[in-house]
């Protein structure tokens, strides 16, 4: 097995001492410096996977001569899920060049192929037939994004006898055993609480040091603030399209291999125009620090038919594959609100989704444990309906939010927690189904961020099975349940729809608007102790029986009709 890389010739053995920098500089601040890792005294394999595209990674730093770089192009990591086509096409491209790059600094790479016809067509099958081959003193990886991964290094580990060291990952703001210790004690996990420290652990928006420090503006957050509609003119100004690249030599060469080994994976490839490379993704993060940051805050809530992006960054794919840093992204924000290019409320609801929620999403993750993913705190059993796969739905919010994630693989986070994950929540689905299709339909997908915001905000279903009284979830403090006004007051989605999102029973009742009353009659006992839906239960005591009782018939008339038959 000779180090190889794409478009490099397979005999090829390239050595040489690696270099930190990265190809294209951040326009931001630069970072701190880091501390080089020691070096190995004998050669190493250097496993390296596709959300971990981060030349100034702790690994690459520490790579001798000697090393080799592992990376893999296998069938089973778009199978074991279904994955979009653009998911697949966006992480194998990225990595093709990332493995370039690493060529280019003289870095020993061994590079599989997705049509490599020695492929085995899994990470486990490929480590240990490289580990064979080259003999390596030592397996090291930087810690991977999922219990599964970690699992298989195990595995790998166990049966090769080759010792396995597994390195820090730096690109987070916080550590799992940071993490740990803040949960320690806590009988729920709010993030609000999680957000502040880490607000102060890291300056950003902070006046003053220490304990005097305080919030920028004096408010920690604008979230009432930024919950504004768009009435009926739509977004005003009108979104700038967010930039977008065409494909390049690689791009195309990923397409024609996953033509000939994945020719049916979901989804449409025919707009694909994500960065795929880190000079691409700085683009876009100076597109969007330019024309989209000023109004995402206010407006970060609102959807509208034809404006998939809106005024949202679309950089979370770029984040989770680490072609961008957390840190200049929030450092860029930050500068734009200190020139008086962005109001307060955009910077700081952009900073909040990086430094509070993606950090307190993959705390939870590494908290949990892998059994995390088997919860069920609401005992929800349906099947996910057919149309989540085709949009061939009458249902005017779905089959605009759907369709945009077949034909983009990108929804933002409203149309995701609030109509996709909303529906399957009310309706009753399974949230196994329902994490397995966030993991895989969107090209962010990753399972550390897609599975607690799966099945703990979208569908509520992550309580512990020793939490206190009263707490019913551990991400969310609530189900966030809707019914078709909520839709109608922040979208269009209804205007042209044939339901009406305000009636419950008759031929024009919408299907959101039954499912969330159904919701709250399913599941009022789970839910009565929860003090956050005091006040919505009681809407349902108001109900007379007889009314409930029809609801709950013309709900399971419902599932029946859209699949959401028991799994």
């Amino acid at each position: 097995m000779n180090p190889t890389v794409y478009k490099m010739p397979r005999s090829s053995s390239l050595s040489a001492k690696p270099s930190a920098k990265p190809s294209a500089k951040p326009s931001a601040k630069p970072l701190p410096p880091k501390p080089l890792p020691p070096k190995p005294s004998k050669a190493r394999l250097a496993v390296v996977f596709g959300d971990q595209l981060d030349l100034d990674a702790a690994i690459i730093r520490s790579l001798a001569p000697d090393d080799t770089v592992l990376m893999m192009e296998v069938a089973n990591e778009s199978q074991y899920v279904p994955s979009h086509m653009q998911r697949t096409t966006l992480f194998l491209s990225a990595m093709r060049h990332f493995a370039a790059e690493l060529i280019e600094q003289k870095i020993r790479v061994n590079y599989i192929t997705l049509d490599d016809p020695k492929n085995t067509g899994a990470f486990e099958t490929e480590i240990a037939r490289a580990c064979a081959a080259l003999k390596p003193s030592e397996i090291v990886c930087t810690h991977p994004g999922e219990w599964r991964v970690m699992a298989m290094l195990e595995r790998v580990r166990d049966s090769t006898g080759i010792p396995l060291r597994i390195m820090p990952d730096e690109h987070f703001f916080t550590t799992g055993e940071e993490f740990a210790a803040w949960a320690k004690g806590r009988n729920s996990l709010t993030m609000e609480f999680f957000y502040r420290e880490q607000r102060r652990k890291t300056g950003y928006l902070m006046e003053g040091s220490g304990k005097s420090a305080k919030p920028t503006g004096d408010t920690w957050n604008f979230d009432k603030e930024n919950r504004l509609p768009f009435g009926k003119q739509g977004p005003n100004p009108k979104p700038r399209i967010p930039s977008s690249f065409k494909l390049d030599e690689i791009t195309r060469e990923v397409l024609a291999a996953m033509k000939r080994v994945l020719p049916d994976l979901p989804g449409s490839i025919e707009s694909f125009a994500w960065p795929v490379t880190r000079k691409q993704a700085l683009a876009s993060l100076n597109d969007f620090i330019k024309y989209r940051l000023a109004n995402f805050g206010a407006y970060e809530d609102a959807m509208w038919t034809g404006e998939p992006t809106l005024y949202h960054s679309i950089l979370s794919s770029s984040l989770n594959m680490k072609l961008l840093n957390p840190r200049e992204c929030c450092e860029r924000a930050i500068e734009s609100y200190e020139s008086g290019n962005a109001p307060l409320q955009s910077v700081e609801a952009f900073v909040r989704q990086i430094i509070g929620w993606r950090e307190f999403v993959r705390g939870v993750y590494w908290l949990e444990g892998p059994e995390y993913a088997d919860r069920n705190g609401l005992d929800q059993q349906g099947k996910l309906p057919d149309f989540y796969w085709t949009a061939e739905t009458d249902m005017a919010c779905m089959k605009a939010c759907v369709g945009q994630v077949l034909d983009t693989g990108y929804g933002h986070h409203i149309q995701r927690l609030m109509v996709t994950g909303n529906f399957a929540l009310i309706s009753g689905v399974h949230p196994r189904a329902v994490s397995d299709w966030y993991l895989g339909m969107f090209v962010d997908g990753v399972d550390w961020v897609t599975l607690p915001n799966a099945l703990g905000m979208v569908m509520h279903a992550d309580r512990r099975p020793n939490a206190t009284k009263g707490v019913t979830g551990l991400v969310g403090t609530k189900p966030y349940a809707a019914s078709g006004k909520y839709i109608e007051r922040m979208s269009n989605y209804c205007t042209n729809c044939k339901y009406k999102p305000a009636e419950r029973s008759g031929p024009s009742a919408c299907p959101v608007t039954v499912f969330y009353w159904d919701f709250l009659i399913r599941t009022r006992e789970k839910l009565a102790q929860n003090q956050r839906m005091a006040m919505i239960l009681k809407n349902v005591d108001r109900l007379t029986p007889q009314i409930q009782t029809q609801i709950t018939i013309d709900a399971n008339l419902l599932r029946k009709k859209l699949g959401v038959t028991p799994m």
